[in-house]
Order: C-alpha cells, then structure tokens, then sequence
C-alpha cells in the first residue's frame, strides 16, 4: 500500500521484487500485469545455476574464460544486465547445504517456446553446464536447472542419504514427494531421457547426433576446451 518515493529502499524481499506497481495494480485487463505473469506472454527464459566450491573455482572461471575466448559472441546469448552472476555462499552443517565456501554462478538466457528449438551459441552453454557440474563437481540449485545438472547430484552431499532417512520418517507416505524429487534423490529411475532432441532440453547428454536437430544444423560433438563434454553444436 506504499508508494516509493526515494532512495535508499528498505524493506522485505517480497515487497521490493516488483516491476513498476504491478504486483497491486488495479485490475485492468492484465494491462500492467507483470512480465513473469503466466497469463501472459511475455518475459520466457531459462536459468542455469551452480554451486563451485571456493578451491576450485578459479580453475572453473580459467576455463570458462578460455572456452569463451574462443568465440567472445558466445556470451551475447545470456542475460546483458546481469551476465553471469556470482555470489559468495559459506557452508552449511545442513543435510542438502553447501558442503564447502563457494561460489555460486547464475546464467540466465533465452529459450524459445518450442523445446525442439534449438539455441544461439547453445553448444557453449551447453559446455558450461557439463563442466560445473561433472568436471568440478558443482552442486546444482534445486528450482533453477535442466535434468543434466542433476544428474549424481546427491552422492556429491556427505549427508544425503541421512537426508533421505528423515524425509521418509517425517513423510512416510510420500505427501511432499513426486516423480521428479525422487528421480532428483535418485530413489526412482534415472534422470536422462533419451530421445531425439534431448540433448537441446538438457534431458540428456548427447551421444548421437540425433540427440540434437541434425535437420537445423545442430550435431552432438565434443567440448572444446572440456572435452568430455558432449553439446550440440551448430555446424
């Protein structure tokens, strides 16, 4: 119910993430609804986020810095205001908290609507991605990420599966569970999901070029500074 006047602004997280007063506009046919509204159709992308641990995260950023040298128009595809985003987390005696110091990076970047769409520069994200979380062993974010960063995920906690134990003592019935938690937990089947085109959804690392839109272009190879990497690449 507050108008902002002036600088500096103070408050709760969930009164100062708006855009202009669309959270408590007047209803008005959705004309000033805001852009992450799904009633609309306006802001759509996708985000890719990870933990590095403090020790290896130079060694992490060396190699980002030489894949991107690379092709420096490769970095035109994620978000131009905040780039990749990096902050520092310290560790947590939590059952699923960071294991060690570190960096967090967020990359945020378009997607089109149709999933078998395949993306500018994708094999460099792609690269990125596969890096963090299998060379350095990154930990993903829980809500941020594709099937890819998730793959393994728990045996990289010293306390997953004591987290497992107590979830199930406190939930024995599975109320708070589905499908996709227990795949991310690894208590039901297994994350990839592979089909053609399903290394351009990250619902698979890529083995055959079918995995990616041979018909646009776009081939399963190597990384090229990772090299265990497999990405669909435009060629």
């Amino acid at each position: 119910g507050l108008t902002f006047t002036a600088y500096p602004v103070i408050g709760y997280h969930n009164h100062l993430q708006a855009s202009g007063s669309c959270l408590d506009s007047a209803s008005d046919g959705l004309i000033t609804a805001c852009p992450w509204d799904s009633r609309i159709k306006a802001q759509f992308f996708h985000q890719t986020s990870f933990s590095i641990a403090l020790s290896d995260a130079k060694d992490f950023i060396h190699d980002v810095q030489t894949l991107v040298a690379l092709d420096p128009r490769s970095m035109c595809v994620i978000d131009q205001y905040n780039g990749i985003l990096i902050r520092y987390v310290t560790a947590s005696n939590a059952y699923l908290g960071k294991q060690e110091d570190g960096l967090d990076f967020d990359l945020t970047y378009y997607r089109s609507k149709d999933p078998a769409m395949p993306r500018l520069f994708e094999d460099v994200l792609e690269e990125i991605e596969q890096m963090a979380v299998f060379k350095y062993g990154g930990l993903p974010h829980w809500g941020k990420n594709r099937n890819v960063a998730f793959e393994g995920a728990m045996r990289k906690y010293k306390q997953g599966e004591e987290f497992v134990r107590v979830k199930e003592e406190y939930d024995p019935l599975g109320l708070f569970s589905s499908d996709w938690t227990d795949q991310v937990l690894g208590l039901r089947g297994g994350l990839m999901i592979v089909r053609d085109g399903c290394g351009l959804e990250g619902l698979c690392v890529c083995l055959e070029d079918r995995h990616c839109a041979p018909g646009e272009g776009f081939f399963c190879r190597p990384g090229k500074v990772y090299k265990n990497a497999r990405v669909c690449r435009n060629i």
